[in-house]
């Protein structure tokens, strides 16, 4: 009985996956590129299924093969279904802060690279072809775009520098893009017959960038702002992922007329960037299983399908389309080496982009393989009624002949060219940093296979065999490292600050795991630190201390909610904004604790004394702002300090407990029904936790106003009064409190820290009592000189026509500040910093400007 309609496309596409899953270990064991191997199969089994198809000899598999050679998908299905699924999640893969260093070479790439491919391509098939420039043009927009599955598969699977692998991968984000927009204008010219206008051309392909890019960003933050507010439903989280890329696409492609494919890429820049930080770690992981099968099935199956419908692009072919075929591969070749070798050098000159070796550059200009997406945009010319039987014909064979070359030569060849440039090894860094690791590593391996041996009771002799292969092996290693002298102090010290961020990354997504924690925090903390190792990376311990120090500074929302609540008294902004401050200065302070724990004792053995020394300063200089910063909050909001810690130590405790009763039913201890209970209790616990915090901005103002010298003898109504009217300030380490030459607009009231006014004559310092900006309005000056704040300073900031109207009332207050300016510049006054700790006030006293500088900048 023969199979037909639906049934037989199902039983099509149930042939085709099980195919691509022979496929993937076949290619393997044949050290070939799997998408090679797949286009092999795909033009084989194209033809086996036309020959099946023209054959009288039988009937019996005439339903299967009609199946597989009109497969229900025409180069418009292609594109909507699979291109979303394989850009999205390319971009998902990718980590956009390393990318981002990367910026110029991956635009050259993809776009520059693109254009010179295209009018190169065509104008050398021009004076050949005996087509109009404007079909040559399209032919080479059909083939400018690389295809990196391929590529990237074979430097993953020989373990090829990174860096290579990013780039392949970044500039593939956006090349499909980028021909696929130029392929447009092309088609819609030829199909109508008017000229092209390059001034318009450039227009409309800047619009579909930029316009996408914005759609893609902001739909990319929606959705992850949706997946927030589920409340932790893993299924509905991964479904919105599912429905993001298609959304965008088509919203894009279909409805504003923008660059689909840009949109895609950066929607999944987006979730990419801040999905670690919106999703519980065991969803995110999920998600990105989940996104590796899609784009597994998905680009398998586009490429054995595209690679089907070659025999049938192929007929009619002529020995001058072999001539064309060679020609147009020939100039992409020169094209994408040009662009490669003599551009990428200016990006390096100009500092816009870091240099890329020649061996990188070679294995760059080599890898460039077309596939599926061009095999895709030439089967849409051929099926456009619009387009010419010559034209259609002409682009048909030639995209595909291209295509054939670049996977069965390049693609080949392309594992013994990297292999041949040594691109597979480690570089000089890690090959030292492999026999400390493995010295170091095997050494404690066999000592704990010799204890666990014994508790298990294997035999002498072949606990003696196990643990000597061992010792000999980490002998080995000794031997062969050179660890201190391959890698100097700078070198190692980058490494073990990398290595810190990326633990801290690490505890940060563990610690992420205790529901109840901001999201934002957490997403703050997470992007800060792989800035921090970012930092590193580039610039040593100044980037890595530079980025720490930025995590520290006030972000954007906090001052606009201080400006809001300094100038329209609208407290709830800034409210929200202390609250989420004093969660992430906590969580980064527990953090800090564990990392000086981790330094002590899993770096030290690697690294030597005198590195982790080194680092030991850098973290006691985090923990050390950390405190500087927490204390000043803690010094006004103690109690809710204290509640804030409370309720995060008991989140963890419930986390540890729920981890327990796991452990007890994953040992079968206790029933399912019995765990199942346990759980719901622990939730209802959880449940209790999950509303937020609060507490009144304002609270502990009117105290904080008693305790300035210049105020004694104020009544206290009129001080209640003042509280009213007077708002938070608060300032971190080298921000700006006053410029010189400025009219006094705020008197600022310092409650905690350390200010300098610096002065043509002399530094002089502000502290805890002082009134900053009192003096000048007395006197009825502009500031004398710059004030910046040297700590994590908390001040209250009382508007002048309020402080005027107090100076009237009560002359006691000027002079008690006159009297103070006047101790202060004959060097009488000490200023007073102070801290809070563990609730206590304490009190530390600079008497130079220099001391405290010193001790400023130690810190």
């Amino acid at each position: 009985m023969m199979v037909t309609g639906l049934a037989a496309v199902i039983l099509a596409l149930a042939f085709l996956l099980t195919l691509v899953s022979l496929i993937q270990p076949l290619a393997k064991r044949l050290e070939i590129s799997e998408t090679v191997l797949i286009a092999i199969v795909g033009i084989v089994l194209g033809g086996a299924a036309s020959l099946i198809v023209r054959s009288s000899a039988t009937d019996l598999l005439d339903g299967a093969a009609e199946a597989l050679i009109y497969f229900p998908i025409n180069s418009e299905g292609f594109l909507l279904i699979f291109l979303p699924i394989l850009v999205f999640q390319g971009a998902m893969a990718i980590d956009v802060r390393r990318l981002a260093h990367e910026t110029a070479t991956v635009l050259l790439l993809a776009v520059v690279a693109v254009v010179v491919s295209t009018a190169t391509i065509g104008l050398a098939l021009y004076p050949f072809a005996q087509q109009s420039m404007v079909a040559c043009l399209l032919l080479g927009s059909i083939v400018a775009t690389t295809d990196p599955s391929a590529v990237a598969g074979i430097f993953r699977e020989i373990g090829a520098a990174s860096r290579l692998t990013r780039l392949v991968e970044g500039e593939a984000l956006l090349n499909d893009a980028a021909a696929i927009a130029i392929f447009s204008i092309l088609l819609a010219a030829v199909t109508s017959h008017h000229q092209i206008h390059l001034g318009d051309a450039v227009i409309d392909f800047a619009t579909a960038f930029g316009g996408a890019i914005v759609v893609g960003v902001a739909l990319g933050r929606l959705t992850l702002l949706m997946i927030a507010g589920l409340g932790g439903a893993p299924a509905a989280e991964m479904s919105l992922t599912l429905a993001l890329p298609y959304a965008v696409y088509i919203l894009c492609d279909e409805m504003l007329g923008f660059s689909g494919v840009v949109a895609t890429a950066a929607a999944g820049l987006t979730v990419s960037a801040y999905g670690p930080s919106t999703f519980r770690p065991q969803v995110w992981r999920s998600v990105n299983e989940m996104w590796e099968q899609l784009v597994f099935w998905a680009g398998s199956l586009v490429f054995i399908l595209a690679a089907m419908l070659v025999p049938r692009l192929l007929i009619g072919m002529t020995r001058w389309d072999c001539v064309l075929i060679l020609i147009a591969t020939a100039a992409g070749l020169i094209a994408r080496g040009a662009v490669v070798f003599g551009l990428l050098p200016i990006l390096a000159f100009t500092k816009l982009s870091p240099p890329v070796p020649n061996p990188f550059k070679a294995t760059m200009v080599w890898g460039g393989l077309r596939g599926a997406i061009t095999l895709a945009l030439a089967l849409a010319v051929t099926e456009n009624q619009r387009v010419s039987s010559p034209v259609a014909h002409f682009i048909g064979i030639i995209a595909t002949g291209f295509v054939l070359i670049t996977l069965l030569v390049n693609g080949t060849t392309l594992r013994s060219l990297v292999l041949f440039l040594k691109l597979d090894r480690l570089s000089p860094i890690d090959e030292a940093m492999r026999h400390q690791v493995l010295a170091i590593g095997l050494t404690e391996v066999a000592e704990r296979t010799r204890e666990l041996s014994n508790e298990l009771g294997f035999s002498e002799q072949t606990r003696a065999g196990v643990i000597n292969r061992l010792e000999k092996r980490a002998e080995k290693e000794r031997e062969a490292n050179d660890f201190e002298a391959a890698l100097g102090d700078r070198n190692r010290v980058t490494i073990a600050l990398i290595t810190i961020a990326n633990q801290e990354r690490s505890l940060l997504l563990d610690l992420f795991r205790i529901q109840g924690l901001s999201r934002r925090v957490m997403e703050t903390l997470l992007r800060t630190a792989e800035a921090m190792a970012d930092g590193a990376r580039l610039e040593g311990r100044y980037g890595y201390v530079r980025a720490l120090k930025k995590r520290l500074q006030p972000t954007w929302r906090f001052r606009i909610a201080q400006e809001l609540h300094s100038r329209l008294h609208i407290d709830e902004p800034l409210m929200y904004c202390m609250m989420e401050r004093f969660e992430m200065l906590i969580i980064a302070h527990l953090v800090s604790l564990s990392l000086m724990r981790f330094v002590r004792q899993r770096m030290e053995p690697t690294l030597g004394p005198r590195i982790t020394e080194i680092v030991s300063e850098v973290l006691g200089r985090q923990r050390k702002l950390l405190d500087d910063a927490l204390e000043t909050l803690r010094l006004h909001y103690s109690g809710y300090s204290e509640a804030l810690e409370s309720r995060i130590l008991r989140q963890i405790a419930l986390r540890l407990e729920d981890e327990e009763y796991d452990a007890l039913q994953s040992d079968n201890l206790i029933s399912e029904e019995l765990h199942r209970e346990l759980h719901r209790d622990i939730e209802r616990h959880r449940a209790r936790l999950d509303t937020p915090l609060r507490f009144n901005l304002k609270s502990g103002i009117e105290q904080r106003l008693r305790a300035f010298p210049a105020f004694n003898g104020v009544p206290d109504n009129v001080l209640h009064e003042l509280s009213r009217k007077v708002s938070m300030h608060f300032v971190s380490p080298g921000e700006v409190i006053f410029r010189r030459g400025r009219k006094i607009r705020t008197v600022y009231a310092q409650v905690a820290g350390l200010a300098e006014i610096h002065m043509p004559e002399r530094d002089l310092l502000f502290g805890s009592g002082d009134l900053i900006g009192a003096a000048s309005v007395i006197r009825k000056q502009n500031t004398s000189g710059t004030v910046r704040s040297l700590q994590f300073s908390h001040m209250l900031a009382i508007p002048r026509p309020v402080f005027e109207r107090l100076l009237k009332d009560y002359p006691i207050v000027e002079r008690r500040i006159i009297d103070r300016s006047r101790q202060r510049e004959d060097g009488l006054l000490t200023a007073v910093s102070v801290r809070a700790d563990d609730g206590s006030t304490v009190s530390s006293a600079a008497h130079d400007a220099s001391s405290v500088l010193s001790s400023s900048q130690a810190s």
